[in-house]
């Protein structure tokens, strides 16, 4: 008797447990999307795109199971703007204000216009941003960091957020949850300044003996030490709230990991924009030392694994087959940015941009043309395509998928290109205008043109070339791909008829 009470319990406890699990989504028209953005990532810094000096498992099966992109672009070689464009689906030199922000910078995405976000939520997803930001917070620099700080991330229609404001290089180093910092201590009151210092804490200029990593001269980051490390910008208080720099990564997986278990049963977006391979470089100890890289080749394994962990996440959940994953970098790699963490001296012929000249600040190729990812087994085949794509297109071929309208004037240099997404057809943009830091080019039918301009050609600071010359530059992409033969001499017809359009797509 007891033996059958005690089988009848399991049983209702196992079918218990099983009637309470949700639901899996199963509408191929509203699948679940998942954005990662890596940082300063490198079109050559992934063995799927031919990287032979570091191995990215992960990663390589998720380019074996869906679409990888030879030709797919941010805008703009500096991750600000690149996160403008793809949030608004409008180039960001159109609007003042959209270069590197401080810290402390007002949220520059406008809150009365359509943005990636708020077309799911239009279509009746549950959105989240988790990671890095870097778009501005509040309505003015001045903002008190121990209230409410708005608008932001939700008010651009994320129902969820987790990030940290700017990068892991400036103030403040706090994680913030919506609208609010993470385990602030009012008896400790945050205050953030980037003209001049604030409160006690020590500085890596003043104590560079305080540091556990050197900070590059001339490059600003030796303000606020916080664990152990000098950033950009000053800062006092909320010392309870300030973060570990080996635990940023694991903590955005378990907010991220969170948001995609509570919403499985439903549609979601979720933005996860990682902060790797950005500096400063200080992976977890379960990676450091184990690309032979330095801590950059490091922070590419934790990147790497961290997509592991999301994959197999959806695989037990059993929410793969109908969940886009969309893995790419907001700019080109960049090695010495402002600390000497072995990214230099232990490169070890390791090439980050492969092919490519130039980088990150660069107008040359490896500024913009990086690594780009879709993989939708519910949908997609797995090939190699060569079509021109870029990450701010991304809102017109969404709201082309989910059939969502997006009001006029909005996201007005975005392009339906959704069939080459999908890897249904070699046609993708048509023209594209690659931003530099002081310097736009425009590719038209593989052909690229980049204006003369006095601009400096190398950046000391990191050594990049910018792309920059006091002669006119036109490269045939399809035969020289790496911009080593200048052919504006050979074809002046083609120099005027690529000036003639960057004037008129720039006007």
């Amino acid at each position: 008797m007891i033996k059958r009470i005690f089988i009848s319990c399991l049983c209702l406890v196992i079918f218990g447990i099983h009637a309470q699990k949700p639901e899996p989504n199963l509408d191929k028209n509203k699948p679940n999307v998942i954005f990662i953005y890596a940082d300063d990532l490198g079109y050559g810094d992934l063995s799927c795109y031919g990287a032979t000096k570091i191995k990215t498992p992960n990663l390589d099966k998720l380019a074996s199971q869906g679409v990888r992109f030879s030709n797919a672009h941010c805008t703009s070689a500096t991750c600000t703007p690149s996160r403008y464009a793809l949030m608004t689906g409008e180039y960001p030199w159109r609007k003042a204000g959209t270069g590197i922000l401080p810290g402390d910078a007002a949220l520059i995405i406008p809150t009365n216009k359509m943005t990636l976000p708020k077309l799911f939520k239009q279509a009746g997803y549950k959105t989240a941003n988790v990671g890095k930001w870097h778009l501005g917070l509040g309505d003015q620099v001045a903002k008190d960091w121990n209230g409410e700080v708005k608008p932001g991330p939700n008010e651009v229609g994320f129902d969820y957020s987790f990030i940290f404001p700017a990068t892991a290089d400036r103030v403040p180093t706090v994680f913030m949850e919506n609208h609010k910092v993470v385990a602030l201590d009012t008896d400790d009151p945050i205050e953030v300044n980037y003209k001049e210092k604030v409160g006690n804490d020590p500085t890596g200029k003043e104590h560079p003996e305080l540091l556990k990593m050197k900070s590059s001269p001339g490059q600003g980051h030796d303000n606020t030490i916080v664990n152990g490390i000098g950033r950009i910008g000053y800062m006092s208080g909320g010392k309870k709230a300030r973060w570990v720099d080996e635990e940023l990564s694991s903590t955005f997986l378990v907010k991220a990991k969170e948001f995609i278990a509570d919403n499985q049963a439903k549609p979601f977006f979720l933005y996860f924009a990682l902060t790797e391979p950005h500096v400063p470089r200080m992976p977890a100890t379960m990676f450091r030392g184990k690309s032979g890289l330095g801590y950059r080749g490091d922070a590419i394994l934790q990147l790497d694994w961290t997509v592991g962990q999301i994959m197999e996440q959806l695989e037990t959940l059993g929410i793969s087959k109908n969940t886009i994953i969309i893995f790419t970098s907001d700019n080109g790699p960049v090695l010495d940015d402002g600390y000497q963490d072995g990214a230099v001296t232990k490169l070890n012929g390791h090439t980050p941009n492969g092919i490519l000249r130039g980088g990150k600040y660069s107008v040359l190729e490896a500024g913009t043309r990086v690594p780009f990812i879709l993989r939708w087994p519910a949908a997609v085949k797995p090939k190699v395509s060569s079509a021109m794509v870029c990450q701010m297109d991304l809102l017109a071929s969404f709201s082309n998928l989910l059939g969502q309208t997006i009001p006029k004037n909005d996201a007005p240099d975005s392009k339906n290109t959704l069939n080459a997404f999908l890897g249904k057809s070699e046609n993708g943009r048509g023209i594209l205008i690659e931003q530099g830091v002081k310097t736009l080019a425009i590719v038209k039918d593989n052909w690229k043109f980049i204006p003369s301009n006095d601009e400096k050609p190398l950046d000391e600071l990191v050594n990049i070339e910018t792309g920059n010359a006091k002669e006119p530059q036109l490269y045939n992409l399809n035969e020289d791909l790496g911009e080593k033969n200048n052919l504006a001499n050979k074809f002046p017809e083609k120099v005027k008829e690529l000036s003639e359009l960057l004037n008129k797509e720039t006007k």
